[in-house]
């Protein structure tokens, strides 16, 4: 699979042309970051996966990072202020998320596998040398828990390792929406799982760009597994 392969119109989204909509990403940005901000001074982390977390920080070799969409919200505190690109869609939602991570010192490349995922993949492709990449990898619209191939096309094009990671917390409120996003409650625990990098061959075939997808759902679960059992199985959600 290429960029090209992806669906890249380069049309404007459609809630661009309502100024209510333009209106209401911008209020969302502006009330949610200093909310985020608050409710992040409280939480207390518990971290799986530390010293690897801790060799990626003494290499010099960038990084591509994948988590599950719905969270988003602690996996942005938890890795800020790192420079971390994020590719974010050119939706409603992925307008103000995208805003949002901005203020928490992350890069947005946006599109998706929907719209635009050509234009986000070379952006990344011209700055993976430079910044570490991060992937919601089963969005923009699910299915919830399928990584989608767009971050192994990545791993092969630049040799840059997977690094799957997951944040579960110990008491959260869950919207309704598709990927369940957790919010972690204020001074809530949360467990952080980092896991081994996952590689994939730069002369990778469909066979093997299809098992490299696989590893990385596959650690995505083993990190969801390993933050639930730090946690002791206790959490308490809505």
């Amino acid at each position: 699979m290429s960029p090209a392969a992806l669906d890249d119109d380069g049309g404007a989204p459609g809630w661009r042309r309502s100024w209510r909509k333009r209106a209401e990403v911008a209020a969302i940005a502006g009330v949610g970051t200093p909310l985020l901000r608050m409710l992040g001074a409280t939480v207390r982390w518990t971290t799986t996966g530390a010293d690897t977390l801790a060799a990626i920080d003494r290499s010099p070799e960038p990084q591509i990072w994948a988590l599950w969409h719905g969270r988003i919200l602690p996996c942005m505190w938890y890795f800020r202020n790192r420079g971390i690109v994020v590719v974010t869609s050119e939706n409603f939602d992925g307008e103000w998320i995208g805003r949002i991570i901005q203020r928490f010192g992350f890069g947005a490349a946006r599109g998706s596998s929907s719209r635009g995922g050509a234009r986000a993949l070379r952006s990344l492709l011209r700055s993976i040398g430079r910044q570490p990449a991060a992937f919601t990898v089963d969005g923009p619209r699910g299915p919830r828990g399928v990584v989608q191939p767009g971050i192994v096309w990545l791993a092969k094009a630049t040799g840059a390792p997977i690094i799957p990671v997951h944040a579960e917390a110990d008491r959260y409120w869950t919207l309704g929406s598709w990927d369940r996003t957790q919010i972690p409650r204020p001074f809530a625990r949360v467990a952080m799982a980092i896991g081994p990098p996952i590689r994939v061959a730069r002369e990778a075939d469909d066979a093997g760009m299809e098992a490299a997808r696989m590893a990385v759902e596959a650690g995505l679960h083993t990190a969801e597994a390993a933050s639930r059992a730090a946690l002791g199985g206790a959490t308490t959600g809505r």
